[in-house]
């Protein structure tokens, strides 16, 4: 009897079981290549953790056996271990550590010192230098590796370890004031003037030379602190003219800088602070159009530039339309410049920074600075400018020129060597600038055998605690060299509370009434400590040493790195 057909199942379901069979077999399909590919990156996995593992052993020094060690030892050779690693994988090791971490992790052997000086390692760098020979050398080996290509460049230079007690080099030790005589003194101390000045000017040399090729730079900042140079008198032609006799140094350093702002192709931040006859009323014409429309932050600053001469120029200051942030020498901000800041094809201004020296006033004239329909102007093309002004030894009656109503001034550091700041200075400072002084810094130096000047003298009220009650933003506040009455310190926490993050008060600079001294019950400065520190919310004491107080032992250093922050807090 014939078999009947069999009846395939498929010709029996219908196109809606068919479309649900064909989904389901492509979803196995898909979870299958899932888990193979999640099986072989766990495979992969174990095969480097076992690797990672045996190259451990390997530099604990764990003795292995058998084939799979004579294996391995065929391989990697007899220095099994960190040396085996690849370059890729010992640079990703050396980017989770910092700097100093990874100058220990090199030392393990020559193929990890290969890989330290790695591009993408050392995106940034930032040297602080002391003008000394033995700088040179560790200079010029890191300038070598890393500066035709670092993006990001910071440079410092500090003098102050020269002339100091102890003497540098060239000078013989410490002066013996007692067999030498001022003449050898003085005599001692200009061999160390020109023994910093010469190398100075080589380290220099040596950081320009090596990034003038460098098209990546994107950050270059140079900062040279001769001010301690400068205590005894000003740098004259003349200790240069010994140094460098036919100017050749100064010249060649003048060219590199300007060669290296000509083939500058990525440039976006250019800082020069104090440093000595490096830039030039012509250093930025160097600067391709292109470099100059798209830079953001731009700082000048240099109280050592003869007569009515300039670093830039309001005309030079029409290019830089997208510049974010500006810092000048006070008489170098004209009116002009002011206008063409406002200008419709300029972005906002956002940050500007202001050394007024007196050196600079004595040369140049205030005639030309930008007056209160100025600053109504920038503040009306940015409502987020703020002000940051450091005022070197200027005479109260100049500070009042300078200090017009519509300035949006954030911060002001005043620092005294000659002319002390007035209390009517700081009661105007407080009534203009109320809604936005943070920074308030009084620092001063002068030498007054009948001690320091007190600001409240013949007032009602204290300047400084008014300025405390009326800037309601006030964050900062140093002050020495100023009397400062016990009882005022404690108004002063007790109104900013909490707000005021720091508050730095040299013990010398604090005084007390006479009915707090003849109190016996309670120790005057105890109660200062404790009253003070409850009005803040959290421990306080004053400075008990100056010399801790960089503001005041190193007020270029501290102006310059403050407003390298105040710049890039936008």
């Amino acid at each position: 009897m014939p078999r009947k057909p069999m009846i395939d199942a498929k010709e029996t379901s219908s196109p809606e079981e068919l479309v649900k069979g064909k989904r389901a077999s492509e979803a196995r399909t898909r979870a299958g290549a899932a888990r193979v590919a999640r099986w072989r990156r766990q495979r992969l996995r174990l095969q480097q953790l076992r690797r990672l593992r045996g190259l451990l052993r390997g530099l604990r020094g764990r003795p292995r056996t058998g084939s799979r060690r004579r294996g391995r030892m065929a391989l990697c050779g007899q220095a099994a271990g960190a040396a085996s690693l690849p370059s890729e994988l010992i640079v990703h090791i050396f980017s989770f550590l910092s700097a100093s971490d990874r100058l220990r992790a090199s030392a393990s052997c020559s193929h990890w010192r290969e890989c330290l000086f790695y591009p993408a390692l050392w995106p940034q760098l930032r040297i602080c230098l002391r003008v000394s020979p033995s700088e040179q050398p560790r200079l010029e080996f890191l300038m070598r590796k890393c500066g035709w290509f670092v993006r990001e460049l910071r440079v410092e230079f500090a003098a102050e370890n020269y002339l100091s007690g102890g003497g540098g080099p060239g000078d013989g030790g410490r002066v013996d004031t007692r067999t030498g005589g001022e003449e050898i003194e003085a005599l001692q101390l200009s061999t160390r003037w020109l023994e910093v000045l010469r190398t100075y000017l080589e380290l220099v040399l040596c950081v320009l030379v090596s990034i003038r090729n460098n098209r990546n730079l994107q950050k270059f900042s140079l900062f040279g602190d001769i001010s301690v140079l400068q205590q005894q008198g000003s740098l004259s032609n003349t200790y240069l003219s010994k140094v460098d006799p036919d100017g050749k140094k100064i010249k060649q350093i003048q060219q590199l800088f300007e060669e290296i702002l000509s083939n500058s192709r990525q440039l976006k931040w250019l800082s020069c602070g104090f440093m000595l006859e490096i830039v030039t009323p012509t250093s930025l014409s160097s600067l391709s159009n292109s470099i100059a429309n798209t830079m953001e932050h731009l700082s000048l600053l240099d109280n050592n530039i003869p007569g009515n001469s300039t670093l830039i120029t309001a005309v030079e200051l029409e290019q830089f339309v997208n510049l974010c942030s500006l810092a000048l020498d006070f008489c170098d901000f004209t009116a002009e410049m002011a206008r063409v800041l406002t200008d419709n094809n300029h972005v906002p201004l956002q940050r500007l920074s202001l050394l007024v020296h007196n050196v600079s006033v004595m040369h140049k004239s205030l005639d030309n600075m930008p007056n209160d329909e100025h600053w109504k102007a920038l503040s009306r093309k940015s409502t987020n400018l703020r002000v940051y002004i450091m005022a070197f030894d200027i005479k109260s009656e100049d500070m009042l020129k300078i200090l017009k109503p519509s300035i949006p001034l954030e911060r002001i550091h005043f620092d005294s060597y000659i002319t002390c700041v007035s209390g009517a200075i700081v009661d105007l400072i407080s009534r203009q600038y109320d809604k936005f002084l943070t920074h308030f810094i009084l620092m001063n130096d002068v030498i007054d055998t009948s001690g320091f000047p007190d600001l409240s003298d013949n007032r009602n009220e204290d300047p400084l605690v008014l300025l405390a009650w009326r800037c309601t933003k006030l964050s900062l506040l140093a002050i020495h060299g100023y009397t400062v009455w016990a009882h005022n310190l404690i108004a002063i926490a007790r109104l900013r509370g909490s707000d005021l993050k720091v508050l730095e008060v040299t013990e010398e600079s604090i005084d007390f009434d006479q009915g707090e001294l003849a109190d016996q019950d309670v120790d005057p400065v105890h109660n200062l400590i404790e009253q003070v520190s409850l009005g803040l919310g959290q421990p306080w004491h004053a400075i008990m040493d100056i010399e801790s107080l960089s503001v005041f032992t190193e007020p270029n250093r501290h102006f310059y790195r403050e407003m390298q922050s105040f710049s890039e807090d936008i």
